[in-house]
């Protein structure tokens, strides 16, 4: 199919093309994914939409700087293989993040097009083209330099680990990976919920990665198992790269979340996601049963909707998300916050949770709430809440999920003190180069930045990478040339 000859005013005439999704009445009794993707036609012409800016500013909005125009371009033109083939140049796992990358803040942020009209649906053209790669199998592997003689470990399946050793692999480093869990993947398969990131598609991309020779290993608690350390004077490896993110929940400190039927949000998805607690007993793994109780989830982020709207899914009556400002301070994304709303989560906003109720079975049964008022900006810019005295009043519940942020992980930061970290214990690096203070250790991803994106995290395991290889090779051989 190739591209229609069109003028620039035709191109402006076309409307953003919305990908069709599953009716809500339907998908809150399953976990099947909610997007069902753009045919073939309905891509080729939202990417019709592009005008092919001379100073494309839409690249310099993504954090792993995608070749935006040329892909759409492609797709444009029917060489729908192409548009794959050209994003993966610079983005290991495109069908991911065509899936949970925030591109309205990022790169259709910056399309030039919403100064007057909607931007091009870049996510959703990216994940056109890495699905219709994987599905007319025809997907190709980059070609592997001959090798180094170097060895680097990466700690941690996430998406920093991921594209670090995806570019270290392609450069001819010999790259292992380190997985805590049994499965790889890591904030990609216990943290996103099957319904927006279906697990047999990261496992695709890792796939591809195996085959280029990246070698992986789970269960393998860096930190516990093996030691930064010991990576080098027992394992020989000559970097390593840390990508194990920030999986520390955080917890409000109030009374009561001791109470059995309290969970963090890292636990919930966790044994929701990778552990199939939705198909009990069949899968030995459960959470409290959902089904006809009311669950609250506190917090207003991305990971808070993922809970909330898992819980309904598992058959909650009522599934709230608790949250102490208004709708518009929300962090999470507008299609994320668009998508709880059609399946019908019921917002309680301006409410503070106080005190969790339990009955003498220690289970819990209520919790207290205090309204709150919106007063003058903090520092994030929002407006601080500010209690309402004497509105406290008990919602009756019976699990609650607590989303409020997470922490770095500890483990790394106990086994190896000659690395530096901050105050809020993330480790510290060169931005430049994500190199840390101990010789040859590099890190990326959410234990530097704190909870972060998918495509910031791997923008960060590209940047290491490219450093990594100047180091071990000298500047002689740059990433440039690869």
């Amino acid at each position: 199919m190739s591209e229609k000859k069109i003028t620039a005013k035709e191109r402006l005439a076309i409307p953003r093309q919305e990908m069709p999704a599953q009716n809500p009445a339907e998908r809150i009794h399953n976990f099947n994914e909610v997007h069902l993707g753009y045919s073939p036609e309905t891509a080729q012409l939202e990417a019709m939409r592009c005008i092919q800016c001379k100073d494309p500013v839409c690249i310099k909005g993504c954090p792993v700087n995608i070749k935006i125009d040329q892909f759409i371009k492609l797709i444009a033109e029917g060489d729908f293989l192409g548009a794959a083939r050209k994003i993966k140049e610079d983005n290991v796992l495109p069908a991911i993040c065509g899936r949970v990358c925030p591109q309205e803040d990022q790169c259709e942020k910056t399309c030039v097009l919403t100064k007057k009209y909607t931007p091009v649906a870049i996510g959703n053209l990216e994940r056109f083209a890495a699905d219709y790669e994987r599905e007319t199998g025809n997907v190709e592997l980059p070609l592997v330099k001959p090798s180094t003689g170097k060895k680097v470990a990466v700690i941690g399946s996430g998406p920093a680990g991921l594209s670090c050793a995806n570019d270290l692999i392609q450069l001819g480093h010999a790259v292992t990976v380190f997985e805590a869990l049994h499965e790889l993947g890591g904030v990609l398969m216990y943290g996103i919920p099957e319904f927006r990131l279906p697990k047999e598609i990261v496992r695709a991309e890792l796939e591809g990665l195996k085959k280029l020779g990246v070698q992986f290993v789970t269960n393998s608690v860096v930190g516990r198992s093996v030691t930064v350390d010991e990576l080098f004077e027992e394992e020989d490896f000559d970097a390593v790269f840390i990508g194990v993110g920030a999986g520390l929940p955080w917890f409000m400190g109030i009374a009561g979340e001791n109470l059995l039927g309290v969970y963090s949000a890292n636990e919930f998805l966790t044994r929701v996601n990778l552990m199939k607690s939705y198909d009990f007993p069949v899968h030995d793994t459960p959470v409290f049963n959902c089904k006809g109780k009311n669950v609250a989830v506190f917090g207003g982020g991305n990971t808070a909707m993922d809970a909330v709207r898992t819980a309904k899914r598992l058959g909650a009556e009522h599934a709230y998300i608790v949250y102490r400002r208004s709708l518009a301070e929300m962090p999470a994304r507008e299609e994320e916050i668009h998508h709880a709303q059609k399946e019908g989560i019921e917002f309680m906003l301006l409410m503070n949770p106080v005190e969790f109720i339990g009955n003498d079975q220690q289970w819990l049964t209520g919790v207290k709430l205090l309204r709150m008022e919106l007063g003058e900006p903090d520092d994030s810019g929002r407006r601080k809440p500010v209690p309402v005295p004497g509105s406290e009043f008990i919602l009756p519940i019976d699990m609650a999920v607590i989303s409020i942020g997470n922490g770095s992980n500890p483990l790394i930061k106990q086994t190896t003190p000659d690395i530096e970290v901050s105050r809020k214990d993330t480790i510290v690096v060169d931005i430049n180069t994500m190199a840390t203070s101990k010789e040859n250790v590099y890190a990326g991803g959410d234990i530097v930045t704190g909870g972060a994106t998918v495509i910031l995290a791997m923008g960060a395991g590209r940047t290491a990478a490219k450093a990594i290889h100047e180091k071990l090779m000298g500047k002689s051989h740059g990433f440039e040339e690869w």
